[in-house]
């Protein structure tokens, strides 16, 4: 029987599947198809927001529980107690559900998850196993600490918390690269059994916590001073000592090479809370370009968009759109995109509509917004992403080739003349119609406007004036070690109106390159710091007075 297919027998069918490490782009193209037609996820709480979000809405996730480690209960032997899940993931299978069990890393280095798939083979439940990274393998990559060299070394995967005498004895008094899994208070003691079973104490290792994520962090060390190595850096004694951690020990393992290998830890912004003051879909492509560079995006819409208040003008230039009243029509962002739609959709209208009629948009995401409404934009700014770029590429009204020489202009309530004023010049008319209202959004939960005032966020990026006020007005003004990021000149002069010193600002007004500006920005600190022999740190990890004025 192939798994995969819908299962028409009494009972239902199981995915063993592999969540990997932690981070989120390391799921299998087939897990995330194996997840969004789950009727049941039972997960391993560390990588339950990781595998969530590829699921239905209407998912039944009976094994609802905290990422943090702290929270989940252990039995004496350390092992957690929520991975005995086996009587969830049968009594889900028997009721003819398709179950998920997400695990992390790698469900086939999982002797939990084998007794499971045995349970479902006894009774006859079907079941496939979708493999994942394992973390053995993944947190190493990220580290930047290759397991093998060109000479073909041998690798050994040790579990600290099962390894007996023997596995010690055998690692040890062999040459091969060690990967050792165990908890951040236990890699001394792992340590010491190498040393005693043969390893030289100057044998090198590097220790990696919370491997694959912004939070990774990696010590290089020998087996005789990683305790020492933990205790200088203040990891250790802490109440964090438990969670889990990937060292790998070897002559060969490239620990040596590390500065040169550490792709991860030495991304630009790796770390960074970066605060984005736009709505998720508006903030799309901006954080993906931000987690690019390492960074945790956190968006904070500070506008709401709101219908007009006097509806009838926007009417009468649809209804205008139809009749053949306009030559063309001028898009200057996605939310002027959306207001069309939705009063074509009221008016059970859709994209043909717009035939005969020749359509502009400001920028990328506003063009991307149209191919979604099914309207291929015929003028899209060549260079500069604003009403003045869109006036650069566009034609005068020529009366022999535009039968019509009106354009219908939908925008916001508060937008400026600049591009109204551009095209009477080049001799259109322009009906200015306000498609939508944009009001200050509400007020972030207290937890972030918390992060905002003490500086929990390691950087801001403000698009426009609008922005900075309305952050301000919704949730204080940010912390002075918080990097400033401006679009352009007149979005700097009101951060610093605001008592906000600008860091960095963009080269061009566009929301990409001043995130590539903050990138820079970054670096440039980064090899500062190490070039001086310091610690490199975020912004958010230091002093108010430590912090100096920086323009990129």
């Amino acid at each position: 029987m192939n798994p995969t297919a819908p299962n028409h027998s009494a009972s239902g069918q199981v995915t063993f599947l592999g969540a990997g490490p932690g981070d989120p782009g390391l799921l299998t193209l087939r897990a995330v198809e194996a997840l969004a037609s789950a009727d049941v996820l039972i997960a391993d709480p560390q990588v339950l927001d990781v595998v969530r979000v590829h699921a239905r809405a209407q998912v039944d996730t009976p094994l609802q529980a905290s990422a943090d480690e702290a929270s989940i209960p252990v039995t004496p032997n350390g092992v957690s107690a929520l991975r005995d899940t086996a009587n969830l993931v049968m009594a889900a299978a028997r009721a003819g559900k398709r179950v998920v069990r997400a695990v992390t890393g790698d469900p086939g280095l999982d002797g939990y998850v084998a007794e499971e798939m045995l349970a479902c083979a006894a009774e006859g439940i079907v079941f496939e196993v979708v493999p994942g990274i394992a973390a053995a393998v993944g947190v190493p990559a990220y580290a930047g600490v290759p397991l093998r060299d060109a000479e073909g070394t041998d690798v050994r995967f040790i579990d600290a918390r099962t390894a007996d005498a023997r596995c010690w004895s055998e690692v040890g008094a062999s040459d091969a690269t060690a990967v050792v899994s165990t908890s951040l208070d236990s890699v001394a003691a792992a340590a010491g059994e190498l040393v005693s079973a043969g390893r030289k104490p100057d044998t090198p290792l590097t220790v990696t916590v919370a491997g694959t994520t912004t939070r990774q962090r990696t010590w290089t060390a020998t087996l005789g001073s990683v305790a020492q190595v933990l205790k200088a850096a203040k990891v250790l004694p802490s109440p964090d000592g438990g969670q889990p951690v990937i060292a790998v020990v070897g002559e060969r393992s490239a620990a040596a090479q590390r500065d040169r290998l550490s792709w991860f830890e030495s991304k630009p912004l790796f770390g960074w809370r970066v605060l984005v003051p736009r709505t998720k879909e508006q903030a799309a492509s901006l954080s993906d370009q931000l987690v690019s560079y390492g960074a945790v995006p956190h968006e904070v819409p500070t506008i709401a968009v709101e219908p007009p208040r006097t509806p009838q003008q926007m009417e009468r230039a649809v209804k205008g759109l139809v009749t053949g009243r306009y030559e063309w029509i001028a898009f200057t962002s996605v939310n002027a995109v959306k207001a069309v739609r939705e009063k074509f959709e009221e008016y059970g209208l859709d994209a043909r509509a717009f035939a005969g009629i020749k359509v502009a948009a400001v920028g990328e995401q506003t063009a991307k917004a149209l191919v979604a409404f099914g309207v291929k934009p015929d003028l899209v700014p060549s260079g500069e992403q604003s009403a003045a770029g869109l006036l650069e590429d566009w034609p005068p009204y020529d009366p022999v080739f535009d039968p019509i020489d009106r354009v219908f202009l939908p925008r916001a309530d508060i937008a400026t003349e600049t591009l109204v004023a551009g095209l009477i010049e080049l001799g259109w008319e322009v009906d200015d119609v306000t498609a939508y209202r944009t009001v200050r959004a509400s007020p972030p939960p207290a937890e972030t406007r918390e992060a905002i005032k003490g500086g929990g966020f390691d950087a801001v990026l403000f698009t426009s004036s609008s922005t900075v006020r309305n952050l301000v007005g919704i949730a204080g003004k940010p912390h002075n070690v918080t990097v400033i990021a401006c679009i352009g000149p007149a979005t700097a002069k009101t951060a610093e109106e605001h008592g906000l010193r600008v860091d960095v600002m963009s080269p061009e007004p566009s929301v990409h390159k001043l995130a590539e500006a903050l990138a820079d920005f970054g670096a440039a600190r980064r090899d500062a710091a190490v070039e001086a022999g310091d610690p490199v740190t975020r912004p958010s990890e230091r002093r108010p007075g430590s912090r100096r004025r920086a323009r990129s």
